[in-house]
């Protein structure tokens, strides 16, 4: 937009220019073709022209100038998102906002299917067949399928995030809450890349990842980001939290493909924001999993302190009722200071034998 603006397939605008095909592609994903600059656009959506270059940038996309590339859809989402703030129902700063997470999530979600999903699905069927020409046909059967499939996704995880606010008990604990933060890290990662083939890399992150997310769903947790070799996941309660990480690492051992793991949580308020979470809990978590021994799950003193008051794990070893149902066994390891938070005490965190 004037150089201020960006557009819906901005930083494809070389390229497709002189590619007819790409273009009908790109005009069936995007349900209409090219018809407007950016100034044109802002105009006929009647946005001012700096709202309009804040809200393109903020989805990702790159500057174009005046060049003739936004479609009509273009113009309807401009329009909407700035009809929220002029209705009072979203300031400015947080329509913002909402283009930059939405923007972030949905890239990286269009990458993957791209990388993953349809370049192994477009191989020409015949010789002579480019890949563009398979694939318009596979992206006009796809398109209305993933696009129902994500919506639906949305709003489950949608239903579920409001649940969770519903239940605050006040406007605070909306924003900062009361969590279980845990990392979990892959041990050696660094000498991997250096000694796995590029594929074989991305396929053991591949399964990592998916492991993670699977375990982390399944028991009750919430995966906050996966960062290759490290994913961070945060749970209600203290329970549920030392469920998981201790799963990790017995369903990990299991893998002779897999390195070893460390895991590192701690309980206490943290800050959310644009799906993600901060402050000294999660700076806390991070640094117990730096410290972790291999295979092996470190908590801080608030987290081991909830598992006892909940019956999860005995007061201590010495004292332990035999009868009682305790999942979990913690034994502390020598203090230590931590950088910018301390003098820390980790208690190891492992799964109480049956019967013990």
């Amino acid at each position: 937009m004037t150089g201020e603006a960006a557009g819906g397939a901005a930083h494809e605008q070389a390229p497709l220019e002189g590619d007819p095909l790409a273009l009908r592609i790109e005009q069936l994903i995007l349900g209409a073709g090219r018809q407007y600059t950016p100034f044109q656009a802002a105009r006929a959506a009647d946005v001012p022209m700096e709202l309009a270059a804040r809200f393109w940038r903020a989805m990702g996309f790159a500057d174009i100038g005046q060049a003739k590339a936004l479609t009509e859809t273009d113009v309807i989402a401009l329009r909407r998102l700035a009809g929220l703030v002029e209705a009072g129902l979203l300031s400015e700063a947080m329509a913002v906002q909402v283009a930059r997470s939405t923007g972030q999530t949905t890239a990286r979600l269009a990458e993957w299917q791209i990388d993953s999903f349809l370049e192994g699905l477009t191989e020409p069927p015949e010789p002579g067949m480019t890949r563009t020409e398979v694939a318009y046909p596979l992206v006009e059967l796809l398109l209305p399928e993933l696009q129902e499939f994500l919506v639906y996704v949305w709003r489950r995880q949608l239903a579920a995030a409001t649940g969770r606010v519903v239940q605050a008990a006040d406007d605070e604990e909306m924003v900062d809450r009361r969590l279980a933060v845990a990392f979990a890290d892959l041990v050696g990662f660094t000498r991997l890349t250096r000694r796995l083939e590029e594929e074989e890399l991305g396929e053991l992150v591949e399964a990592f990842e998916t492991t993670a997310a699977d375990l982390v769903a399944a028991h009750g947790g919430r995966l906050i980001k996966t960062l290759g070799d490290e994913v961070l996941y945060v749970a209600d309660d203290a329970g549920t939290a030392a469920e998981i990480g201790l799963r990790l690492i017995e369903t990990l051992a299991n893998d002779a493909t897999m390195p070893e793991l460390r895991v590192g949580m701690a309980l206490g308020t943290v800050t959310t924001r644009m799906g993600d979470v901060f402050g000294n809990t999660v700076n806390l978590a991070s640094r117990l999993t730096s410290i972790a021994p291999k295979d092996a799950v470190l908590v801080d003193g608030a987290l081991r302190a909830e598992l006892v008051a909940a019956g999860e794990a005995p007061e201590s070893e010495k004292e332990t009722d035999a009868d009682a149902p305790y999942r979990f066994a913690l034994r502390p390891l020598y203090q230590r200071p931590v950088r910018g938070l301390g003098v820390i005490e980790p208690w190891l965190l492992t799964r109480r034998a049956p019967g013990s």
